[in-house]
């Protein structure tokens, strides 16, 4: 009887630190645009798989840096390899609410080319329905038959105030969301977004000219207007100015000995050379996890400009002073970062084992 009794209580305090391990756990939806293999957007989602403080509910995919079905695929092979396939990937939206490939290409030549136009650029010959050969093979598992919007909404019901909705792409799944059900947003546990675009400093050519110019806004005005104006209780915002003060080239360097999937994964795909190779979303993942890699911050009244002319997307800001009398959300805008502290997460991060992992699948050889 005192052994059975001893079993039972094992059993319960065993049960009860579980509960307690998950209910730490940080929930997030991964809204991405998922270009790949390696680059910002992988190595993003990379970020969520590979700490053991987050339990990523599911990755949700629009059309941004490639077309939507594409970037399907490349999540479900990034998934395969790190051997977490029990982690679903919903498609959502295949184009912008209002702006079209064929309007953006003559505005372009009314008022000024665009230096980066993701999946609409001259270079993608892939329709937007097809799947070209992958460089990391192709999946053998396959999308979840529920759309990213209804995905997004079904969770914050099932989770009220505890999920993360972390939007790194354009932001037309969150907008859906967001006109589907209007208490998404404030069911959900904070916004947070890679994207928008204060003063940065820099003289790279996509921003000397037009500093308030970033793509992810500028892809979708309309979708980053309705998500910018709904009622969450926080967002914060990596900006242009925050991305490009940092660099992956010593990330990238230090995981070159690694023997976890994820570093082998990146040092076979990602681009080492590459001075400008910024960490766009994944700044915006490492600091959800750990905000003291913001080092300065504004706190600012944020939109988008929907004016069809050369401002069309671009970022607006106000402060309390000067804002107009409408509704605009406070967004904490992420201005100056801890580019070292960042380092040291993501290498941290990358070199680990991947939690959860089973049944990985292994590289394909270079």
């Amino acid at each position: 009887m005192r052994s059975r009794f001893r079993n039972l209580l094992f059993s319960a305090v065993l049960m009860g630190y579980c509960a307690v391990s998950v209910q730490a756990q940080k929930l997030v939806i991964a809204d991405q645009d998922a270009s790949g293999p390696g680059g910002s957007d992988m190595a993003s989602l990379l970020v969520f798989l590979q700490s053991p403080k987050v339990k990523l509910l599911g990755i949700t995919v629009v059309t941004g840096d490639g077309w939507r079905d594409e970037e399907v695929a490349h999540a479900l092979r990034l998934l395969e390899i790190v051997g977490r396939t029990d982690i679903k990937v919903y498609p959502g939206a295949a184009f912008p609410l209002v702006r079209t490939q064929e309007w953006t290409r003559l505005n372009d030549q009314l008022n000024g080319k665009v230096t980066w136009m993701g999946a609409w650029r001259e270079s993608n010959h892939t329709a937007w329905d097809q799947v070209p050969s992958l460089d990391e093979g192709p999946p053998t598992t396959k999308a979840a038959d529920e759309d990213a919007a209804h995905f997004m909404v079904r969770m914050v019901h099932e989770y009220p105030h505890q999920v993360t909705i972390y939007g790194a792409g354009p932001l037309t799944n969150i907008a859906l969301a967001t006109r589907l059900d209007p208490h998404f947003a404030e069911l959900a546990e904070q916004l947070v977004i890679m994207g928008g675009s204060l003063s940065p400093r820099t003289d790279a050519r996509e921003w000397i000219n037009l500093p308030r110019h970033e793509f992810n806004f500028w892809f979708d005005p309309e979708a980053a207007n309705i998500v910018l104006n709904a009622g969450w209780k926080k967002i914060t915002v990596t900006t242009i100015d925050a991305s490009i003060q940092t660099r992956l080239t010593g990330v990238l360097t230090a995981l070159g000995g690694s023997k976890s999937i994820a570093a082998r994964y990146l040092v076979q795909y990602a681009k080492h050379n590459n001075t400008s190779s910024y960490a766009w979303d994944e700044l915006a993942a490492a600091t959800w996890l750990d905000p003291a890699i913001t080092v300065h911050e504004r706190e600012v009244y944020m939109d988008v400009n929907l004016t069809r002319g050369p401002g069309y997307g671009n970022t607006l800001t106000w402060s309390d002073f000067d804002k107009p009398l409408l509704s605009h959300q406070m967004v904490h805008a992420q201005i100056d970062v801890d580019a070292h502290r960042l380092e040291h997460d993501l290498i941290e991060l990358y070199t680990a084992p991947t939690p959860g992992s089973h049944d990985a699948k292994p590289l394909p050889t270079p």
